[in-house]
């Protein structure tokens, strides 16, 4: 049996390069495209005024920001690392 919540809020493969921070990176976004989906269908219908959306998806914004601050993605690595060493 299908789980709900697969159906609620599918994810698709990750297929770019692959690093635990950028799985975990690309889940956040997945999320957030979701959440943002899900936001504007509510505010469409008219259950959410656009103020109260506009602030959600800032909201949401705000913490996928902090989300790839914290796990470093578009950062260089760091001296030593396996991608920057040369050999």
């Amino acid at each position: 049996m299908t789980d709900s919540r697969d159906f609620i809020s599918p994810r698709s493969r990750y297929h770019g390069q692959f690093s635990p921070q950028n799985l975990a990176f690309d889940a956040n976004l997945q999320e957030f495209a979701q959440k943002v989906s899900i936001i504007c269908a509510l505010e469409t219908g008219g259950k959410l005024s656009p103020d109260q959306a506009y602030e959600e998806i800032r909201t949401l914004w705000n913490r996928l920001k902090t989300s790839k601050k914290q796990l470093g993605i578009g950062e260089p690595p760091p001296e030593g690392s396996q991608e920057n060493s040369q050999g």
